[in-house]
């Protein structure tokens, strides 16, 4: 059952391969079984012309020349068009194939995909598809050419000599034995080297994500004994592969000579005896090396083959895991409140990072959570975006439990802007717009509320922003993450540590240029206790080891000496 679902859920993308392609396949199918009749006419060519020499035949020498002319001709006008169109079949299903794919990873929620291995897909994307396009796309090209000539080969020789036919044909069936033998050994060694492929590539990811890291604490020869670890070993399956190849090849090639040096042994005799001629056991002989091809090329592109519908499967079934759940849609409005009643949530059994948490938070209001590390904050702002559905407890929005909600909806709702802001390498209107159409006056409007006006004024809105934004500032970088959340115009704005990497005149200007951002409800997480921000918040939420401590205005959490009046002393 686990097998039939996984092809299953494969399916999609072998259909996506055919999809508003199935003109350049025929095509392609087409013009491959034409060129069978041309690659067997220069077996026929060739017996022709030992006969003419044989025979001293001028005739029969001019009259085989004038066959070869135009057959030649149309050899290189049909394999010129076959190689377009298998082009053409091929470019478009790589390319609906790969949409298709990256389709269904988009459909992940966050926090699915966070918890997966980036590597593991970017082995998928690219190993895997390389693959994919060679063993499983063009070799299906090479099985239908190499079987169908293997036939017509054997059809040609029982037209020629029944007789050497028969001893042939026996004399092929140990190059098959082997080759069906080995075809199961071959997928194996290719499905070890996708697996190391996929490990090779996390461990680059790590590595050069880390690379700061690395610098910083000198650790550059333990990253290269990492790095050298994972390639030896990426290399080591390949070089496995390799050798069981070659020891495929070698024995294939050792029953290949049997074959042809058995069948020009006893046509040779045949010939002495008068029953054939010189030409027709060169016929033969050339007839036999066109049938070892295929009994060596068929098995071997079968198992690829295999080996590589198998990647398509492996990639079905990982983009089918932890996609976004469904559930009914939400106004992108919020008109009573945010409720939390009750909730208790954590990443393990029995160990709670929230307990017991009831908050209501109102339209248009701003709200800071406070307290310590590892209290429950970012993971309180993840239970509102919808990350998690194993909590206790209820989150309704507007009345509507968060866990029937469709999170796309739930998204327009709600923005998050996290501590650390990625940014394509693209131009600043590009992330701000997230490379989606706005009107123009929208787009300005959110560059004025953001603080970005200037910025764009100086480097203007196609300035390229560098990898992940390496040619902005942090401060720069936060207000172009706060435009794109004002432009998408969601009433509630989450913010997490969204200041913590800047130094505090640029955090104290992003946070209150948010806090002075009217129509939107807010919760801000932070660490930054300054009693000017303070004081514009409606109502500050104190957590202390995942319960709410205490929560009110900031005027009275002084007065009451509290644990928020411990944290504002000891930040001061």
């Amino acid at each position: 059952m686990k097998i039939d679902g996984k092809k299953s859920a494969a399916r999609a993308y072998f259909c996506a391969f055919y999809q508003g392609n199935h003109l350049n396949f025929a095509l392609a199918v087409l013009f491959t079984l034409l060129g069978i009749p041309v690659t067997l006419s220069v077996s026929w060519m060739l017996g022709e012309l030992l006969d003419a020499a044989a025979s001293r035949s001028m005739e029969q020498l001019v009259q085989a020349v004038k066959i070869f002319v135009p057959i030649a001709l149309f050899y290189v006008v049909l394999d010129l068009n076959t190689h377009w169109v298998k082009s053409k079949f091929i470019c478009r299903a790589l390319e609906q194939y790969k949409s298709l794919a990256f389709r269904k990873l988009s459909e992940k929620s966050i926090s699915a995909f966070s918890r997966e291995n980036t590597g593991r897909y970017l082995s998928i994307l690219t190993n895997d598809i390389s693959t994919i396009e060679t063993n499983y796309l063009e070799r299906s090209f090479r099985i239908l050419d190499n079987a169908v000539l293997f036939i017509g080969s054997i059809g040609m020789m029982l037209w020629y000599s029944p007789t050497l036919a028969v001893i042939a044909i026996v004399l092929s069936v140990l190059p098959i034995a082997v080759a069906l033998l080995t075809g199961g050994v071959l997928t194996k060694r290719e499905q070890e080297v996708s697996e190391k492929n996929e490990g090779f590539m996390a461990q680059i990811k790590d590595l050069l994500n880390g690379f700061s890291v690395i610098k910083s604490f000198k650790a550059e020869a333990a990253a290269q004994k990492q790095y050298d670890s994972a390639n030896q070993t990426v290399e080591a399956a390949k070089r496995l592969r390799r050798w069981t190849t070659g020891q495929v090849e070698t024995l294939s090639g050792l029953c290949g000579l049997i074959m042809q040096f058995g069948i020009f042994i006893i046509g040779t005799y045949l010939a002495i005896q008068g029953h054939i001629t010189g030409g027709t056991v060169a016929v033969f002989v050339n007839l036999s090396g066109t049938m070892l091809n295929a009994i060596q090329i068929v098995p071997q592109c079968w198992a690829s083959r295999k080996a590589a519908a198998g990647l398509v499967e492996k990639l079905a079934e990982v983009t089918g895991e932890n996609t976004s759940r469904s559930g009914a849609p939400i106004p992108p409005a919020l008109n009573e409140s945010i409720t939390l009643d009750h909730v208790t949530f954590g990443y393990e059994a029995n160990q709670p990072v929230l307990n017991d948490i009831s908050l209501q938070l109102e339209p248009g209001k701003k709200y800071a959570l406070v307290g310590g590390s590892g209290s429950g904050k970012s993971t309180l702002l993840n239970l509102l975006m919808g990350a998690y559905e194993d909590y206790s407890g209820s989150i309704a929005i507007d009345g509507k439990e968060l866990r029937e909600v469709d999170p796309d909806s739930l998204y327009d709702l709600m923005s998050l802007i996290g501590q650390n802001v990625f940014l394509f390498d693209d131009t600043i209107r590009s992330n701000i717009t997230m490379f989606q159409d706005f009107p123009q006056p929208l787009v300005e409007e959110s560059v004025r509320r953001s603080g970005l006006s200037e910025l764009m004024a100086q480097r203007g809105e196609n300035y390229r922003c560098g990898e992940n934004g390496v040619g902005l500032s942090g401060g720069e970088r936060q207000r172009v993450s706060i435009a794109r959340c004002l432009l998408r115009g969601t009433p509630v704005l989450l913010l997490d540590e969204a200041t913590a990497a800047l130094d505090n005149q640029t955090a104290f200007a992003v946070t209150d240029a948010i806090l002075h951002l009217n129509g939107l409800t807010r919760l801000v997480v932070t660490h930054r206790l300054d009693a000017a921000l303070m004081e514009q918040y409606d109502e500050i939420i104190v957590l202390r080891d995942g319960h709410v401590q205490e929560q009110g205005g900031f005027q009275q959490l002084m007065e009451r000496k509290g644990y928020f009046y411990s944290l504002f002393t000891l930040a001061a």
